[in-house]
């Protein structure tokens, strides 16, 4: 049976994600576990007078990279691939599992090399994103290997994901927009100052955004979606922090981090499960032992952890930091071929201080 939720969330991506005009090039890049939004999708963008482009892949065929590639096949990106990255003016992605454990047996080193090769491409994706030369949107298809992983029924799944969509809303996209002005009231006051302290459980922590500026996020790049962030000043984070729940990266959960900043650089790290794998990607080159960003989640409609980052970093009283690359938009200049978001909780006896304010207490904002 169809799901009029996929419509709805088809034409919130369509129109006001990427604000679709009539004649651009729009990329959809999925698995076929996605079709279904993936078909809306396409009528949308037809609809909407868009072109659309369908890049649609296997989800067995990464693992299968990875286990058989050479060096040679992991270095190499294909020039007409590079040239069609150039021509398309907006761009869908839609993420689903069939398997989330698939990865996790897989060569770490050949996921760094991997990282590594296509860094440049990810990077110029970055600069165009910046520049607004392309509108881009990341978004879940509910499937059951991402319930199971969220220990959820498909339905349970399915009503949280399209709930925390807002697509239940008599208008989705005024719903949005209203998210906006919300979060825009917090980034005009963060704005004015430029000392964050963090105080929680195992965690103390410094960082300075002066002259950087805060993204506000409602809808547009992520979807759902819920945060405001930036990225600091490369050489100021200061102290430790744990991580509250699972750092989710290239499939695998890292468990229990904790990292130890000096100068800005991560300088001792630990983990209770896949330490190795914390290591190689905190090792894979000079950028990824720096913040390149920081940010607050702000969505009420997300308070469990479900495995999956594009929900667990907009958990309303928690905040994350990446690893790694930072955005241009926020003046970070961070550069990394990694970027992985990890998650503290500080809803339970947590503390932000904005240049000696209190901002945050047990997760919530009190501006």
């Amino acid at each position: 049976m169809h799901d009029p939720r996929v419509d709805a969330v088809a034409d919130v991506l369509v129109r006001y994600s990427v604000d679709l005009q009539p004649g651009q090039l729009v990329q959809i890049q999925a698995n076929v576990e996605g079709a279904p939004l993936v078909v809306a999708l396409y009528q949308a963008i037809l609809q909407a007078g868009g072109h659309p482009w369908v890049d649609l892949s296997i989800e067995e065929t990464e693992e299968l990279f990875y286990n058989y590639a050479t060096d040679a096949q992991l270095d190499f990106h294909p020039d007409f691939l590079k040239q069609a990255d150039e021509a398309i003016e907006a761009s869908i992605s839609v993420w689903t599992d069939a398997n989330s454990k698939r990865l996790t047996n897989v060569d770490a080193a050949k996921q760094a090399r991997r990282a590594k090769a296509m860094h440049p491409v990810i990077s110029r994706f970055f600069e165009r994103m910046a520049n607004k030369e392309i509108r881009w949107v990341g978004t879940a298809f509910p499937t059951n290997a991402a319930a199971q992983t969220a220990e959820m029924s498909l339905r349970d799944y399915e009503n949280f994901v399209y709930g925390a969509c807002l697509v239940a809303e008599p208008d989705p996209i005024a719903a949005w927009k209203a998210v906006s002005v919300k979060q825009q009231r917090w980034i005009d006051w963060l704005s004015d100052r430029h000392e964050i302290h963090l105080e929680g459980e195992d965690t103390d922590l410094r960082l300075i955004y002066k002259g950087r500026t805060w993204e506000n996020c409602d809808g547009r790049e992520n979807f759902p979606d819920g945060e405001i962030f930036t990225g600091p000043i490369e050489d100021s984070v200061e102290g430790h922090i744990r991580f509250t729940y699972p750092a989710c990266y290239r499939g695998r959960q890292v468990e229990d981090v904790r990292l130890w900043f000096e100068k800005g650089k991560v300088v001792k790290a630990t983990a209770a499960k896949n330490e190795a794998f914390l290591l190689e990607m905190l090792a894979i080159d000079d950028g990824a032992r720096f913040v390149g960003e920081f940010a607050f989640g702000t969505n009420p409609g997300i308070q469990a952890f479900t495995g999956d980052t594009l929900f667990d970093e907009k958990i309303g009283g928690t905040v994350h930091l990446a690893l790694g690359k930072g955005y241009l938009e926020t003046g970070s200049k961070n550069d990394s071929a990694i970027h992985w978001d990890m998650v503290c909780d500080l809803r339970q006896g947590g503390r932000v201080r904005v240049n000696g304010e209190t901002f945050s207490e047990n997760g919530q904002l009190l501006i």
